[in-house]
């Protein structure tokens, strides 16, 4: 299938090119945070031309990509038990933190949680049809794979000492789904409500309204 060549059949030279563009858009990503947000904001504009040719060149398809609907049914089961895991420790959190009774408005308004579905599904494509595709197609083992791929996912969140290991554990938990089924449906609904779970559990005070970056330090609650 194009795009989806295991890495034993892969050049060496190829294995370490997709490892480097996987690294290599994730350092873009954080460079756009630190720096190129405030002094070059229309260079956002780099992102969906390197999606683009990434895909083209590695001839991606839509299945590669994660855009199915012959394996949503297992995928979605996966995620499921997962996301029932994640949720309901999520929701133990906020009990004893206190902060239950402020459950994340977002949530019961249907515009602004679909504004937020909508970046949730553009961190999947970014974080799985991309970043996780190629270190599938430069690492033979899935795991250390998903892992590496969730180690970057969170140094993309940094300082930020709630969503540091919480996308770390999601992220790496959706990179091996990601692997198992590639399947993007259910990873984008799955994140987007434990997002806003995480929002409700830990007190703003921790999570700085989830910002990263140089954001998070002037968060005025």
């Amino acid at each position: 299938m194009p795009g989806a060549e295991p890495p034993e059949m892969r050049s060496p030279v190829a294995r370490y090119l997709c490892f480097v563009e996987a690294v290599a858009f994730s350092a873009y990503v954080a460079l756009y945070i630190w720096r190129l947000q405030e002094t070059h904001f229309e260079s956002w504009f780099v992102f969906p031309i390197w999606l683009v040719a990434s895909f083209a060149l590695h001839r991606d398809t839509p299945k590669t990509l994660g855009w199915r609907v012959d394996s949503l049914w297992p995928a979605t089961l996966r995620t499921g038990k997962l996301f029932a895991v994640f949720a309901a420790g999520l929701c133990l959190v906020g009990i004893a933190l206190g902060t239950f009774e402020k459950f994340p408005a977002h949530m019961l308004q249907p515009r602004r949680f679909a504004s937020y579905v909508a970046f949730c599904t553009l961190q999947e494509v970014a974080l799985q049809s991309l970043v996780m595709n190629r270190l599938l197609g430069a690492i033979e083992n899935r795991f250390a794979a998903a892992a590496i791929a969730g180690a970057m996912f969170a140094a993309l969140h940094w300082p930020n000492p709630v969503l540091v290991p919480v996308t770390f554990l999601g992220g790496t938990a959706f990179c091996w789904l990601f692997a198992k089924e590639r399947n993007i449906l259910p990873l984008v609904l799955a994140q987007a409500i434990l997002g806003s779970l995480v929002w409700w559990a830990f007190p703003p005070g921790w999570h700085h309204a989830m910002r990263v970056g140089p954001g998070y330090y002037t968060f005025h609650q």
